[in-house]
């Protein structure tokens, strides 16, 4: 009786406890279904005030929404990875190698043209330009939009673009020299990062690839080397490639004058393995023999080697053969020093005239 009386009497303890431990494993259900605080309890979130820090600090690149993506960068947007052979990383790392295009991450005046550059070589003033495809038997369509355009396929900010172009405009007139701008680049701060670098050299890169894709009928042919050969061609010379009739010619198939070929046999059929390397002989030789490949030997060199079919099989060997053919450009001086060249070396005209008179003195007498 005594024990029955004893378990009757703990019974309500151990009930009460299961209870406990239940409403207790139940409460961070009943937070998560808790209804959310409205808006009047709420405070309001802040917004980040651009004008207090560098655009450089709070703008992100992402990517531009469906709907707002204009005609002319579509084709941009839509690239896939899955399109080429080729490695669109291993494309960037070459364009962004010192030995090539550089990597600055301030804007600095083009050596040729003065007009303002960042990142590996991209240009930030270009207008969207016209380029009709002229080749009946391609039916692929070239993309040439506006650097603004670009800068927003990349998915960096417009206001960023601005900054970038009124701070390259204020230098420019204080140091009043582009040779003088790029001696102090290296004291300027960074105006982008390096990801916004990337993403601009990215979507240009791509606008290659896309652009080689239109210069070049049998582009989906090619090897993934050879695809990237083109692409670097498109990339550096942009619109100016087609100056280059004999190289388009050969690549699209297309009769080309005896003269202009290493070989003035007619190309040979590409049925045969040795006829195909004939082939692309001539097509190396065309570039070779261009004042391009002369002036940048080193650049030339990486890219010529690529047209090789057998440059997957031995890629240092395609490119010794390139460079032992490939010579660089002779620079002649000239006998007589001009005043140009006198000044550069810090000699005054009063100088060189003394010294000129005297030597007109020594040979009278």
């Amino acid at each position: 009786m005594r024990l029955q009386a004893s378990s009757r009497a703990r019974w309500p303890v151990r009930r009460s406890l299961c209870a406990a431990l239940m409403l207790a494993a139940a409460l961070p259900a009943l937070a998560q279904t808790a209804p959310p605080a409205s808006p009047a309890s709420s405070a309001p979130l802040a917004e980040p005030n651009l004008a207090q820090a560098p655009l450089t600090a709070e703008v992100e690149q992402t990517p531009p929404e469906p709907e707002s993506v204009p005609a002319s960068i579509r084709p941009l947007v839509d690239f896939q990875s899955s399109d080429i052979k080729f490695s669109l990383g291993d494309l960037m790392d070459l364009l962004r190698d010192r030995r090539h295009e550089g990597w600055v991450l301030v804007a600095y005046p083009d050596p040729k043209t003065s007009r303002p550059l960042i990142g590996a070589g991209f240009s930030l003033d270009l207008p969207e330009r016209e380029h009709p495809q002229t080749d009946p038997l391609n039916s692929h369509a070239f993309v040439e939009p506006s650097s603004a355009q670009l800068w927003q396929a990349a998915g960096l900010h417009p206001a960023l673009l601005q900054q970038v172009l009124d701070q390259f405009d204020d230098n420019l007139a204080a140091w009043r020299n582009e040779r003088h701008y790029r001696r102090r680049i290296s004291s300027l701060d960074p105006q982008i990062t390096d990801d916004q670098a990337a993403a601009l050299l990215r979507i240009a890169a791509i606008q290659a690839i896309v652009n080689a894709r239109a210069w070049c009928r049998d582009f989906d042919q090619l090897t993934g080397p050879q695809q990237m050969a083109v692409s670097q061609l498109v990339y550096q010379m942009g619109v100016n490639l087609g100056e280059f009739s004999t190289f388009l010619s050969l690549m699209n198939h297309e009769p080309v004058r005896a003269s202009a070929l290493a070989d003035p046999a007619a190309l040979p059929p590409a049925e045969t393995s040795a006829a195909d390397v004939e082939y692309w002989r001539d097509v190396q030789q065309s570039l070779m023999q261009s004042q391009w490949a002369r002036l940048y030997r080193i650049r030339a060199t990486s890219v010529i080697a690529l047209l090789d079919p057998r440059y997957v099989d031995d890629p240092a060997a395609s490119e010794a053969r390139i460079a032992a053919v490939l010579r660089p450009v002779r620079h002649h001086r000239r006998g007589r020093p001009t005043l140009r060249t006198a000044s550069y070396h810090r000699r005054s005209g009063r100088t060189l005239a003394r010294k000129s008179s005297g030597s007109r003195a020594k040979r009278k007498a």
